[in-house]
């Protein structure tokens, strides 16, 4: 039994994670770099290990420096999140090596499922429909025109290598297709060291729609049902929800034995995710595997009652499946929406700093997965995702209208944040009715993204005046007289915010 994990990675997820290990009474370790002596997860581990300066590339992804704080500390398993080095065959292998136990996938199937064009052919051979496109890498200018001719645009360049949203180029006209491949493989070289790509016919309004899997080594793969991700920004997620507005139970139930056969085809042991785009016909094509835990997993957990990390652990410990496919149903809908310290009105410019203030909403059906804290200072060298809000409901309406109010209540004063575009986001008709696909953004332009205010003096001002009531206030209460019973400040806020309604 796995009695100490070291958990390789850093911020909410690590926060996450440990929260299930302590929960099970496993020991838990933290790593952490220069930027993150500070940070919840260092606080909250039972012990906690320097690993590196700030860079990622010089602490949280550098294999030897996480295997030796694995190895220092007794530690008998690593769970690596997501990110960094989770979907890292040679890291899984190394830990593998050193007799430590990786809670994930084996380092073949990171592999098969890693490398997209490969990924393409085990699909053809489960019988899992993949978009129409190449099968094979194309290292070479000249092939990759002609290719993208033979298919007909619009087509979408992707990295062979990639994820996240890298390497990635849309292409609607000849004109464009040259510079396209030039910046995607330059793209893919920096992220991933290899510049090969594989091309795909582009779909014009689809639906990111992926299914999570769990499976153990005695061959049980069961489905957890549907998350719709077609709330993106440069192809990166920022709210999903379970059940998919645009699903079927026919549709259901075929693409999820589609997305077991898919992990049977790689002998698949952990939980994973198949992704697919559905189209407006609900035609459905595979994309991509990810043999990791995704950032939106909470909101599978809400309507399944299912810990996936708890589930991961068990798994890696050689522990059968504790459910069948019978046992699995779907409870209600769940929303998650990703805070980030950017800002939406200025390109999503990264917003790192002090975190002056911060009041998380809270109440029935309200689930924050964060990492930070009054006076804690959000580093530049991380993605900017501070925390994940997930709102359930009985209905999706009630959903939304839970996670309206928990935007609402979801205070943060020092930097800037996606938490107003979010707002707007559940305040769109289209999003409301469940009529949108992964252009809804671009679609929705105008109505999303509002003039930048210069709010910094506006929070320095009102935090001027909060501290010179609360001096009034003590003063009068000194004095023996009762202190004010309302502050003019939050006054004049409350009209403001009524005359904005």
């Amino acid at each position: 039994m796995i009695s100490k994990i070291l958990i390789a990675n850093r911020g909410e997820i690590a926060v996450r994670i440990m929260r299930s290990c302590k929960e099970m009474g496993i020991e838990t370790v933290a790593v952490f770099s220069d930027a993150d002596r500070k940070s919840l997860h260092v606080r909250y581990a039972d012990e906690a290990i320097h690993i590196g300066s700030s860079p990622s590339t010089e602490s949280y992804l550098v294999k030897e420096k996480i295997i030796n704080a694995a190895n220092s500390t007794g530690s008998d398993a690593i769970h690596p999140g997501y990110g960094f080095l989770s979907e890292n065959a040679e890291f899984a292998d190394l830990v593998r090596k050193e007799g430590i136990i990786f809670i994930g996938p084996s380092s073949d199937s990171i592999r098969m499922m890693g490398d997209k064009i490969s990924a393409r052919r085990i699909m053809t051979k489960a019988d899992v429909p993949v978009v129409p496109g190449t099968r094979k890498k194309i290292d070479d200018d000249i092939k990759a025109l002609k290719v993208i001719k033979r298919i007909g645009y619009p087509v979408m360049i992707k990295a062979s290598a990639g994820g996240g949203g890298k390497g990635m180029r849309l292409v609607y006209k000849e004109s464009e297709s040259l510079d396209a491949l030039k910046s995607a493989r330059s793209e893919a070289i920096d992220a991933f060291g290899d510049d090969s790509v594989y091309i795909e016919k582009y779909l014009s309004k689809p639906h990111h729609i992926e299914f999570q899997i769990l499976a153990d080594r005695h061959g049980n793969v069961i489905h957890l049902y549907e998350r719709e991700c077609s709330i993106q920004r440069r192809h990166q997620k920022i709210v999903e929800e379970t059940p998919s507005p645009i699903m079927t139970p026919e549709l259901r139930q075929e693409m999820g034995e589609k997305a077991i056969a898919a992990a049977r085809s790689v002998n698949y042991e952990g939980a994973g995710t198949i992704e697919f785009l559905v189209d407006e016909n609900l035609n459905y094509y595979f994309l991509e595997m990810n043999t990791r835990l995704q950032v939106e997993h909470p909101i599978t957990e809400r309507v399944t009652g299912v810990d996936l990390v708890k589930e991961q652990i068990r798994i890696a410990s050689g522990e059968k499946l504790a459910y069948e496919q019978a046992d699995i149903f779907q409870d209600g809908h769940a929303i998650e929406c990703r805070i980030y310290a950017e800002d939406p009105e200025n390109n999503f410019m990264p917003s790192p700093g002090l975190i002056r203030k911060i009041t998380e909403p809270m109440g029935f059906g309200v689930r924050t997965d964060g990492y930070v804290y009054e006076g804690y200072e959000i580093p530049i060298y991380y993605d900017p995702m501070i925390s994940k809000l997930i709102t359930w409901g009985r209905t999706r309406d009630e959903a939304i209208i839970r996670m309206l109010r928990s935007l609402e209540e979801y205070y943060i004063m020092g930097i800037r944040t996606s938490i107003d575009f979010l707002k707007r986001i559940m305040e769109n008709p289209e999003f409301i009715n469940g009529q949108y696909d992964t252009h809804f953004i671009d679609t929705h332009k105008e109505k999303l993204f509002c003039p930048s205010e210069d709010i910094a003096g506006t929070e320095d001002l009102a935090m001027i005046v909060a501290f010179m009531e609360y001096l009034e206030d003590a003063k009068i209460k000194k004095n023996g007289l009762p202190p004010q019973s309302f502050s003019n400040w939050k006054m004049r806020n409350r009209k403001r915010n009524i005359s904005r309604q």
